[in-house]
């Protein structure tokens, strides 16, 4: 008889600092069989954890509800009781198995729930009883005692920008098969660093953290290695738990996780003067776009819908027109008022619309914008993963030398296809303004000519003084001078 093996998912980043309520009716969700067909073949977790199940032959996947939504701001009480209640049923319906697998993000924030992963775990771990359950993470995760003790192991990502989501479900079916054999018995080494990160050095391929991941890959692959990684948090989660954390799962070997968790922490926090950004001011961006030859990029991080911002900053749009760039341009915004003018004056027609402070509505006030309706969409695409994106109703506005792709609804702009899907081809472009800190780097570095990380306004500047911080770890570095950390 097969074994079975239990699965859901539960996946979005919040930022605090966000305005706009991240909403049930936000969140794309799957039931059943339909977890199966829509994740097959992608390059998610989920994907990768199946087809690991699926090369054992001796199991029985059994797909109970996936949940996720673009980052955004914390999610209304009422859609996440909501949500959290109908996985907990689905998996209640479905408890008749020999393990669980939880693919989640880990940097969930409720307007009331400050830890609603560890909420999940914790109940989720009281239906199913004591079987084998390991979650999967995003290294951005906001760590939760309730989390480390509710899950048997947790497989943190390895890479930033973030490309190895197929293999941390892999690497998260390998340990909960191992579980389910009796191979294992999981000891966990956790060690808590007072520091929040940005910047460039935490580009895994050439920064200083990615010395620490590798660190962490050489433990995962020692005899006795299970998991391990680095989990820095999302800087713009403002809970009670935020903060950096190193996380080792070893097989029956505390000692030799606790010595590896306190050295790697050691050498992130002697690092810690270099994990912060480096931004330019916009007056100087414009000025080197202006110079340069070949594509420009511009990081509008501090609006990153990657990071849970709105979307609807206007800051260098307006920069731009003062600055009367000339050179062709390529802007996101959301702003659903601006799309249903569009719409209702339909392609080819000229509208004036106010662009801009439609969500975070405290940070940025509208600009008067004349342009051409180049193109209307129904605002539904494919990323470069495979997994959809759904922008709600798109128009592509051109207001001389700038093309604006306007959504009703934020989406992750991050690679190219974003822009692709709607006849907008960013090398087409000089300038290109994308809406992450770092990710975008994986689609856009073997283009660009130069990319700038801009400092503006935004409920997720990398500029981590500037934001309100109320909840998270204090003393905290960079935010106090005398934040301390020993090992």
């Amino acid at each position: 008889m097969a074994l079975r093996i239990l699965v859901a998912e539960l996946k979005q980043e919040t930022a605090t600092f966000n305005p706009a309520l991240t909403l049930y009716s936000d969140f794309r969700i799957y039931r059943g069989a339909d977890v199966l067909t829509t994740y097959r073949g992608t390059k998610t977790e989920l994907s990768g954890a199946f087809d690991i199940f699926d090369e054992d032959g001796r199991f029985e996947i059994v797909p109970t509800m996936a949940a996720d939504a673009v980052s955004g701001g914390p999610i209304a009480t009422e859609g996440l009781d909501r949500l959290l209640s109908e996985i907990e049923e689905a998996v209640r319906n479905n408890s008749d198995v020999d393990a669980a697998y939880i693919c989640l993000h880990g940097a969930m924030a409720g307007q009331d729930e400050g830890d609603p992963e560890g909420r999940l775990l914790t109940n989720l771990r009281a239906i199913l009883g004591d079987i084998p359950l390991v979650a999967s993470l995003d290294l951005h995760c906001v760590l939760t005692e309730r989390m480390v003790e509710a899950a048997d192991i947790l497989v943190p990502y390895h890479t930033y920008p973030h490309t190895d989501h197929y293999e941390t479900g892999q690497r998260a079916a390998r340990n909960l098969i191992s579980l389910l054999d009796g191979k294992v018995t999981p000891t966990v080494a956790r060690v808590e660093i007072p520091m929040l990160v940005r910047g460039d050095e935490l580009l895994t391929a050439t920064g200083r953290f990615g010395e620490a991941i590798r660190m962490c890959q050489e433990v995962e692959a020692s005899a006795s290695g299970l998991s391990a990684g680095v989990i820095i948090g999302n800087a713009f989660t403002d809970v009670p738990a935020l903060q950096s954390n190193v996380l080792i799962t070893t097989n029956n070997a505390p000692e030799h996780a606790q010595r590896h968790a306190e050295q790697i922490a050691q050498y992130m926090w002697d690092n810690r003067e270099l994990f912060q950004a480096t931004l330019t001011p916009l007056q100087e961006a414009i000025s080197q776009a202006r110079d340069a030859d070949g594509l420009v990029v511009f990081s509008d991080a501090a609006d990153a819908t990657a990071s849970g911002a709105a979307g609807d900053s206007n800051a260098i749009l307006k920069g731009l027109i003062d600055d009367q760039f000339p050179k062709r341009t390529l802007i996101p915004i959301v702003d659903a008022p601006a799309v249903a003018a569009a719409f209702d004056a339909g392609v080819s027609a000229e509208v004036t619309v106010d662009l801009g402070g439609t969500r975070d509505f405290t940070r940025f006030q509208p600009v008067s914008v004349t342009a051409n309706v180049r193109s209307l969409h129904d605002g539904k695409f494919a990323y470069e993963n495979g997994t959809i994106g759904q922008g709600g109703r798109t128009v592509v506005l051109v207001a001389g030398s700038i093309s604006l792709l306007v959504t009703e609804r934020p989406v992750y702009v991050v690679g190219r296809r974003v822009f692709q899907a709607f006849g907008l081809e960013p090398q087409d472009f000089d300038l290109v303004v994308v809406k992450s800190p770092n990710g975008f780097r994986t689609w856009y570095e073997s283009i660009a000519s130069l990319i700038v990380a801009v400092d503006v306004p935004g409920s997720t500047s990398a500029n981590l003084k500037s934001l309100p911080f109320e909840n998270c770890v204090r003393p905290i570095f960079p935010l106090d001078e005398d934040a301390q950390f020993s090992v």
